[in-house]
C-alpha cells in the first residue's frame, strides 16, 4: 500500500502483510516494543508517525521488516523501532533535498531496484522461493519498494552533500586521539602486508572442446523446440540461475562479464545467441527483454572439469615463475605477479592483497584473523621479505590454484597509537567529525520540524527525543 495524499490521514484501511512459513518469536519482548510474528497474518494499517508534511504509515513498516526477514535476518519486532526511526531521518533529509534541489535519475532508482532484487533471489534460492515467501510477484514488490528507494537515495544523496566540504587535518586527527582516555585505547590486532601470484589450471582448447559441444548440443535442441527453461533447470551449472530456467531478471552491462554483455546488449528480444566462452565456462543465452540499457536475459552454462593435466601444468609454471624470481633478483615479485598472475583483484597492485574489510582506503595491512586460514598458516611461518615456494590452495568452491606468497611486513597486536596507526585513527576520525555534523543537522532539523509519533512506538529507546511539536505550530493552535 503506497500513500494517497492527506485524505490518508482520515482514512483507516486494512492490509495484508504475507510473510513465510517463519516460526513465530515467542520470545518476550519490552512492553515498549510493538509486538509482531511471522507467518500470514492481517495488520490494520495506521499512521505510525508524521513528519513535517509527510506521514508513515504501519505498512511501509511491514514492508520494510519483510525486507529485513528475506534478507535471512531472524524475526525481531524491536527492529521495527528502528525502521521508523530510519524512515524518519529519512524523511527530514528527502524534505531539505526538495529546498535544495537534490533529485536521483530514473534509470538510477532502477539500477538499485534490480541490485537489491538480485541479492534477495540469491538469498531467497530463486524468484519463485522468494515470491512464495513474500506473498506476491518480485514485479509487485519492485512497484511497491520504488517510491522508498527512490527516497533513500535521494536522502543519502542529501546526507552527503551535507557532509561534502568536511575535511579533516592532522592536527584534528592529534586532537582526536589525545581525546580517547589511554584506558579506552583499542588494541590492533597483528597484521600483514602480503603479495600473491596465482596461476590458475588452464584447459587446452582441445581439452575444453567436450564441454562446448555439449553446450551446443543443448542450443541445438533448443532451436529445434526444446522448452529453454526446462532444459536450464536440467543442464545448467549456474547454480543461482538454474531453478530459475536460467532466468537472470534485468542488469545493466556492469552485472556482466563482457563477453556475456556484448551478447546480451546486441540480440533482440526472443533472439539466441551462439555458444560463447567466459572466464566461467561455455554459455548461450536468449534476450527476452530490452528496456533502455538494462536487459532481461536467460542463459544455460556449461562449466568444464578441471584435469589433473591441468592442475600439473600449473604447478610447472608457478614453479618456473618462483624459479626465474629466486636466480634473477631484478625479476621483482610486483613485476612477476604483473605478468604472470591470474589474481585480478592483486596483479595490478603489485600483487598486494588489499584489506576486504576496508576497501575505500585501499589499504594492504592485513588483520591476520582475516586471512584465508591457508594463507595465514603459510604466513606464519615466513619471515618479513620472505617469498614462498607455490603451493596447491583450494578456494571455498573447490577450485584449485597455485599461489606463491609474499610476506612484505608484519606489525604485532598493541594498542593504538599514532605513530603506527596514523591512517588508521585518521579515518575514526573524519568518521566522528562527520557523525556530529549529520547529528547537529538532525538535532536542529527535529527542533523545527512538527514531529508526531504513534503512542506504540513512543516507548522504543531509539525514538527518545524525536517527538516534537515546534513553537510556532504551538502558537498556531
Amino acid at each position: 500500500m503506497r500513500k494517497f495524499g492527506t485524505a490518508i490521514l482520515l482514512t483507516i484501511l486494512t492490509i495484508s502483510i504475507s510473510f513465510a512459513q517463519t516460526p513465530a518469536d515467542t520470545s518476550k519482548k519490552a512492553a515498549a516494543q510493538p509486538q509482531t510474528s511471522a507467518g500470514p497474518r492481517k495488520v490494520l494499517d495506521k499512521i505510525a508517525a508524521v513528519v513535517g508534511s509527510s506521514i508513515i504509515l504501519q505498512s511501509d513498516i511491514e514492508l520494510q521488516y519483510a525486507n529485513y526477514l528475506a534478507s535471512g535476518n531472524p524475526p525481531d519486532p524491536s527492529i521495527k523501532c528502528i525502521i521508523l526511526r530510519n524512515q524518519m531521518t529519512q524523511k527530514l533529509l528527502a524534505q531539505q533535498a526538495v529546498i535544495d534541489s537534490v533529485t536521483v535519475k530514473d534509470d538510477e532508482v532502477d539500477n538499485e531496484l534490480d541490485r537489491r532484487m538480485r541479492g534477495m533471489i540469491a538469498r531467497a534460492g530463486g524468484q519463485e522461493r522468494l515470491e512464495q515467501f513474500l506473498g506476491r510477484s518480485t514485479l509487485q514488490y519492485k512497484d511497491e519498494l520504488r517510491p522508498d528507494i527512490k527516497e533513500n537515495m535521494i536522502a543519502s544523496k542529501m546526507r552527503n552533500k551535507i557532509t561534502e566540504k568536511i575535511s579533516i587535518t592532522p592536527y584534528d586527527v592529534e586532537k582526536y586521539f589525545n581525546s580517547i582516555p589511554k584506558d579506552s585505547l583499542p588494541t590492533y590486532n597483528k597484521e600483514v602486508e602480503v603479495g600473491v601470484i596465482q596461476i590458475n589450471p588452464k584447459l587446452t582448447k582441445e581439452e575444453k572442446e567436450i564441454y562446448k559441444q555439449k553446450a551446443q548440443e543443448l542450443l541445438d535442441r533448443v532451436k529445434k523446440g526444446e522448452d529453454f527453461g526446462a532444459l536450464a533447470r536440467l543442464y545448467s551449472q549456474d547454480t543461482g540461475s538454474a531453478p530459475d530456467g536460467g532466468d537472470l531478471g534485468f542488469a545493466d552491462r556492469t552485472t556482466f562479464v563482457k563477453e556475456f554483455a556484448a551478447w546480451a546488449f546486441k540480440l533482440k528480444a526472443g533472439e539466441l545467441s551462439p555458444v560463447f566462452e567466459t572466464e566461467y565456462g561455455f554459455h548461450f543465452l536468449q534476450v527476452i527483454e530490452r528496456r533502455g540499457e538494462q536487459v532481461h536475459v536467460r542463459h544455460i552454462l556449461i562449466m568444464p572439469a578441471i584435469t589433473q593435466a591441468a592442475v600439473d601444468r600449473a604447478k610447472l609454471k608457478a614453479d618456473s615463475v618462483y624459479d626465474d624470481m629466486m636466480k634473477h633478483k631484478n625479476v621483482t615479485f610486483a613485476a612477476a605477479a604483473s605478468f604472470y598472475s591470474d589474481d585480478k583483484d592483486t596483479k595490478y597492485n603489485g600483487g598486494m592483497m588489499l584489506n576486504a574489510d576496508n576497501v575505500e582506503t585501499r589499504t594492504t595491512y592485513i588483520p591476520t584473523d582475516k586471512l584465508d586460514p591457508q594463507i595465514a598458516l603459510t604466513v606464519d611461518t615466513m619471515k618479513v621479505g620472505s617469498i614462498s615456494k607455490p603451493q596447491l590452495f583450494t578456494d571455498q568452491t573447490g577450485k584449485k590454484s597455485y599461489k606463491i606468497l609474499y610476506l612484505k611486513s608484519v606489525t604485532d597486536a598493541h594498542k593504538a597509537n599514532l605513530k603506527q596507526d596514523f591512517p588508521k585513527i585518521k579515518d575514526v576520525a573524519l568518521s566522528d567529525k562527520i557523525n556530529r555534523t549529520v547529528s547537529e543537522w538532525f538535532e536542529k532539523r527535529r527542533k523545527e520540524n512538527f514531529i508526531k509519533i504513534d503512542p506504540e512506538y513512543q516507548g522504543c529507546p531509539v525514538l527518545k527525543g524525536w517527538a516534537n511539536t515546534p513553537l510556532a505550530a504551538q502558537i498556531k493552535q
